[in-house]
């Protein structure tokens, strides 16, 4: 009786987690699930405490991620196991947890067994470890909640120093860290002036007292710094370009036009002085100017966030904007002249720029492209749709667009299946994308008759995004033939 109450306990699963022992089932689960993790017994009983955590899980990653659960110890599930090569009689615990994406294995789950990793890894099963998973920063305080970080306040005693983060590569120890990056946070973000990540604040007797800023990031400089804890370094001041000797002209508000009525061909970079990608072009320009000087035409710059009146002029949005002047007129826009080369080349022989590239809006294609206005209207009449929202400057989406261009073009002449994307920079899309989840650039979304059913973590190729509505084709069929068997 004590083995049969050992088996009940094991039986009060959560509802969410998909117990399959047959091996045609195990494949349908595969064929119809792109993210799912198995968890492989020896025994009814020996998953017990794996199960209860995966419960959890299973409730937290909902419409993201599957849990599954296969007991190799009864008849049926031998079968499975035997097929799908997996043993966890050889495991020391008795189990074995397993990822498969996409219809096939994808890893062995070998990151801590806890609720935090589990979710994260089913979140991302391609992303990068916590940073309390590792070994290395066993020594710092993790902080999950405003709660706990006042509480910490309140109880410790020694100083502390508080590294504020979002989730990226974390580069060293110390001493508490906290991922402020979540919505939830802004208050203790504006409250401790943390605008940047990461932020480094120091703490003594519950009180804040000063950034650690400006001082090296090994964990020697920190630790040197903890024994003489300091206020933020003085930063030495940048020498204005205008001031370093540079032989290209440096225009002012005043200067501007009269400087464009003596020098009938001129080339004018408009910059601000804390852009990076003017930083790396100064140089350029400057060796540039030393080789050009007056003939064919001459280098000038502009400080935009000085001289605001000729920036707002010639409406600069976005730095370094290089333009063409000739006899004092604005000829062309330049965004291709970067280098030294190119500059020199392009004034040698003064020409219209290329057209700029066409978006991905403009271009023919089977994606329907949405907005505010038109979003839930036009998702009602598909039975599946996926949605690319993205943002036309990320790298990702732009990788991603035509294979997602691809994959709709093979299934245009279905009329129950749309691939549709949304720019969520455009105009009222901004908040239609909040509204629909999307916290970063590209999310992928699955619709149902205009109801949203699953975030789509697939492979993000040709193959992934076909894959996909194959799958949702697939059971479609299934269902037919259901019906027909049954009448």
């Amino acid at each position: 009786s004590k083995t049969l109450l050992i088996k009940l306990s094991a039986a009060k699963v959560s509802p969410l987690i998909k117990k399959v022992s047959d091996h045609k089932d195990f494949k349908k689960l595969l064929r119809t699930r792109t993210n799912v993790l198995v968890l492989y017994t020896k025994s009814a009983s020996s998953g017990g405490a794996h199960l209860k955590l995966l419960s959890d899980v299973a409730q937290a990653v909902k419409g993201q991620g599957t849990i599954a659960w296969v007991n190799c110890g009864d008849s049926e599930g031998r079968k499975l196991c035997k097929k799908v090569k997996v043993d966890p009689i050889s495991k020391t615990n008795g189990d074995e947890v397993l990822h498969y994406k996409d219809g096939t294995f994808h890893t062995e789950y070998n990151r801590p067994a806890t609720f935090k990793s589990m979710v994260a890894f089913l979140k991302d099963p391609a992303g990068a470890p916590l940073w309390e998973e590792n070994p290395e920063a066993k020594d710092v305080l993790h902080i999950e909640s405003e709660k706990d970080f006042r509480k910490l306040l309140k109880r410790e005693e020694r100083p502390i120093l508080m590294m504020f983060y979002a989730p990226c590569e974390s580069p060293l120890s110390v001493l508490a860290g906290m991922n402020v990056h979540p919505a939830e946070f802004d208050g203790l973000k504006q409250e401790f002036s943390i605008k940047g990540y990461p932020t480094f604040c120091y703490f003594e007797k519950g009180k804040f007292l000063h950034h650690y800023e400006n001082y090296g990031v090994t964990s020697k400089d920190i630790t040197d710094w903890l024994k003489n804890p300091q206020p933020p370094q003085p930063k030495t001041p940048e020498v204005p370009w205008s001031e370093s000797g540079s032989v290209v002209f440096h225009l002012t508000d005043e200067s501007f036009d009269t400087f464009l009525e003596e020098h009938p061909s001129a080339l004018v970079m408009f910059y601000a002085p804390w852009c990076g990608h003017c930083k790396k072009m100064k140089p350029e320009y400057d060796e540039a100017a030393e080789i050009l000087n007056k003939d064919p035409g001459v280098l000038a710059a502009v400080d935009a966030t000085i001289h605001k009146s000729i920036g707002e002029r010639f409406k600069i949005s976005g730095f370094p904007t290089v333009k063409y002047f000739e006899k004092g007129e604005e000829k062309y826009t330049l965004p291709q002249l970067r280098s030294k080369d190119k500059i020199i080349e392009w004034l040698q022989n003064p020409q219209a720029p290329p057209p700029p590239e066409k978006s991905w809006d403009e271009m023919p294609s089977s994606v329907s492209h949405l907005g505010a206005e038109d979003f839930r209207e036009f998702l009602k009449k598909k039975k599946h749709a996926l949605v690319m929202f993205y943002a036309p400057w990320c790298p990702h989406c732009k990788n991603a667009v035509p294979h997602f261009t691809t994959a709709a073009e093979l299934f245009k002449e279905d009329r129950k299946i749309a691939y549709a994307a949304v720019d969520c920079t455009k105009g009222q899309n901004h908040e239609l994308c909040k509204q629909e989840g999307v916290e970063g650039y590209p999310t992928f979304n699955y619709y149902n008759y205009g109801k949203f059913s699953e975030k789509y973590n697939g492979e993000r190729g040709e193959a992934g995004f076909t894959g996909f509505m194959r799958n949702l084709r697939g059971r479609d069929q299934e269902k037919v033939g259901k019906r027909k068997e049954e009448l």
